[in-house]
């Protein structure tokens, strides 16, 4: 993935990508059990401070899902008028409710007013986080507003290889899938179909 990418898409990206193919047809989902959970906060050490102790239990996992399926949603609506990521054609969320969801789960940030009055200019007051550990949703929503927000949202495509469900951001003119191999998937498709045709 592009070294360039913000912090908040490749978190955002992180997340809609715990849904994937699993390599026999149908959806594997990285977020099934709390100890998914546990293990994908751990290997995103730059989402909550002290993450490395993160340990995940039901309703954090339910929460996390239910943040996940508004993402995905509005990640389908960014990549309009294409078709969204085949997993999640035929179970999105409307948009208004993605939007409260995802809206909700960010408010969930306690902040409070800082002020600073340097002495040649004058007072500012600031929104800053509360002490202590911020909520995980509110995190991982955040992030996925930044990067809707953002530049990058343009480049949002859904894969639509064969058998692929993952969304990804196009790095270059005539990228068409995620990865080399989706590419490959899709032009053996492709050769098979016209020769079936042919037969």
């Amino acid at each position: 993935m592009d070294d360039s990418l913000s912090r908040d898409a490749r978190l955002a990206l992180d997340l809609a990508l715990t849904v994937r193919h699993d390599g026999h047809g149908g959806v594997a989902d990285d977020l099934a059990e709390p100890t998914g959970l546990t293990a994908w906060v751990r290997a995103h050490p730059d989402v909550l401070p002290g993450s490395e102790a993160y340990v995940a239990d039901d309703p954090a996992l339910i929460a996390v899902r239910d943040l996940r399926a508004a993402v995905r949603a509005l990640f389908a609506r960014a990549v309009r008028p294409a078709e969204p990521s085949l997993a999640d054609a035929a179970r999105l969320l409307p948009v208004p409710e993605a939007i409260a969801r995802l809206n909700a789960a960010a408010a969930r940030t306690p902040t409070v007013p800082v002020l600073t009055w340097p002495d040649d200019a004058d007072p500012v007051v600031r929104q800053e986080p509360r002490s202590g550990r911020p909520e995980l949703t509110a995190v991982l929503a955040g992030a996925a507003i930044a990067f809707l927000a953002s530049p990058d949202r343009q480049r949002l495509r859904a894969c639509h290889a064969p058998r692929c469900v993952r969304y990804f951001l196009k790095e270059h003119p005539r990228q068409e899938w995620c990865k080399a191999s989706c590419g490959n998937r899709a032009r053996v498709a492709r050769h098979h179909e016209r020769h079936k045709k042919s037969a």
